[in-house]
């Protein structure tokens, strides 16, 4: 579903563009309207499509979410050039963040750009008369899916945040105050239960990349993990992993190639195409092939920005053996591919004094002229899946099963023969791989930390890793994170001070 970014430009019409967006007081002639679209099937994919394109801009996953969810946490600091270099990840690094922060200010709005998006579909679609049934109600599940997904991103960074379903007629529909936290979560649980129903299980051709029932479901079972409701969680989990089609790959690293988008461990993923070639975050393709880079070091067209560098502690914390390192990271010595000079990862580089860069979404050249790159990103996968029902399931034989099959994948060992532990009902002998963890050499009490752990490593940079320190309450009590400043009103994001100027009905967090 390379679709997106391509339909975007035909619907540039006055979508909410954020609480504060200011309305047009004559109705254009000329153009798409909201009064002379939405006529038929084709205009309802259209406008279902231009939900979907907020997630691959600079306030999703283009930009924000990799500041807040690897910068802002233990896993990787800005790195680049230094001083005022990339200065809107360094507010977040050192936590010294302003209600006027680039990162915050463009999660905010692109998420209710995409709600804006998403509530136009909900009001005119089912209205539209000339259409195919079925079309018509994967439209809806589309945009019940992706509205709920933008409200989590919301109310998980900045707790009550405003709660609109239905487009608003005039300025003043917008200007509402924040809603508590535990209404925002009940209508991403409502729209996610409506989703599953409504979507299909699997698309196929052009269709490739659109949001199935079983991503409905796989987010469904995050946030409930997430609102600390372990018995739905484990239900939702279990039932994608025992129902869906999707299956893990034999090779971590199989999750990461351009070969393998939308594939058999996919449940969601930001659809990606090249083709710019100057600086934007808000083009077509991914821009971490080239902010990721090992900063100058030649192996991507503008030669590398050498941000999001992962942190030692990061990395000293792999396991020996454990192949999602070589896939993760650059570490010094690491060969670069063929005809590179140099040849190796040097020991240390600019914004990278150990020597270590982000590796996962490295691509290379694919054109010497285009900086951005066609790789998808990965918004929920399969492996993360069975973390949730391990976390969810807690230390019993079926948790350490869930947990162990990622960690025999990560290994290389054995993981489609589940791995049955003494005590199991099921179990007639005890089948053991070395790096499994049972409950031998893990007690109960230090189960959930080892699948924090596991979830550290499997999901590392795919934007995870503030929230979930946050949502363990882990966050303020991390001593990397104590030692760059972090309060305890950082388990929040300030509210942009440009949505408050456009809103006086918005207050702010406490500490901003």
């Amino acid at each position: 579903m390379k679709f997106s970014a391509k339909v975007i430009a035909a619907l540039s019409m006055s979508l909410l563009a954020g609480c504060g967006e200011k309305f047009l007081d004559e109705s254009p002639r000329d153009q798409l309207t909201t009064g002379n679209f939405y006529q038929n099937e084709t205009d309802a994919i259209q406008a279902t499509n231009a939900v979907y394109a907020e997630l691959s801009r600079g306030g999703q996953y283009n930009k924000a979410l990799w500041g807040i969810g690897d910068i802002m946490s233990d896993n990787s600091n800005t790195g680049g050039g230094g001083g005022g270099d990339g200065d809107y990840a360094v507010q977040l690094d050192n936590f010294t963040i302003p209600s006027s922060n680039d990162l915050i200010t463009r999660l905010w709005g692109g998420c209710y750009v995409g709600i804006g998006r998403a509530n136009l579909v909900t009001d005119r679609v089912p209205g539209i008369s000339n259409m195919n049934p079925a079309v018509k109600q994967r439209c809806l599940g589309e945009a019940q899916f992706l509205r709920a997904k933008y409200y989590f991103d919301l109310v998980r960074a900045y707790g009550d945040v405003p709660l609109l379903t239905k487009a608003p007629v005039g300025p003043n529909d917008a200007l509402i105050p924040r809603t508590p936290a535990a209404q925002v979560y009940a209508q991403i649980e409502k729209d996610l239960q409506d989703a599953f129903t409504n979507l299909p299980d699997s698309y196929s051709g052009g269709d490739l990349g659109r949001a199935t029932r079983w991503a409905a479901r796989g987010l469904l079972a995050k946030v409930y993990l997430t609102e600390n409701k372990m018995t739905e969680a484990a239900a939702a989990a279990k039932s994608v992993i025992e129902d869906s089609p999707h299956q893990l790959w034999t090779n971590y690293g199989d999750n990461f190639k351009v070969t393998n988008e939308n594939g058999q461990e996919s449940l969601f993923e930001v659809q990606y195409i090249s083709g710019r070639n100057e600086f934007i975050f808000d083009g077509l393709g991914f821009v971490g092939n080239e902010f990721f880079a090992p900063r100058f070091q030649n192996l991507v067209p503008q030669g590398g920005y050498g941000f999001n560098v992962p942190e030692p502690n990061f990395v000293d914390g792999y396991e020996n053996g454990d192949r999602r390192r070589d896939v993760t990271i650059w570490k010094p010595g690491d060969a670069y591919p063929a005809g590179s000079s140099p040849s190796v990862q040097p020991p240390s580089l600019a914004g990278s004094p150990y020597g270590y860069n982000c590796k996962k979404w490295f691509v290379g050249k694919v054109n010497t002229n285009i900086w951005d790159s066609e790789l998808n990103f990965p918004v929920l996968r399969l492996a993360e899946v069975y973390l949730i029902a391990a976390e969810a399931t807690g230390p019993t034989p079926a948790g350490f099963r869930y947990l162990n099959i990622v960690r025999r994948r990560a290994f290389g060992e054995n993981f489609t023969a589940n791995p049955i532990y003494p005590g199991h009902p099921d179990s007639l002998a005890v089948r053991v791989q070395p790096h499994d963890l049972n409950p031998n050499n893990t007690s109960s009490a230090a189960f959930p930390d080892a699948v924090l752990r596991e979830r550290r490593y499997e999901l590392a940079f795919e934007d995870d890793r503030w929230f979930d320190l946050k949502r363990t309450n882990k966050l303020i009590t991390n001593a990397h994170l104590i030692s760059k400043g972090i309060k305890p009103f950082h388990v929040l994001l300030p509210v942009p001070q440009s949505e408050r100027d456009a809103n006086p009905n918005l207050t702010q967090n406490q500490g901003y």
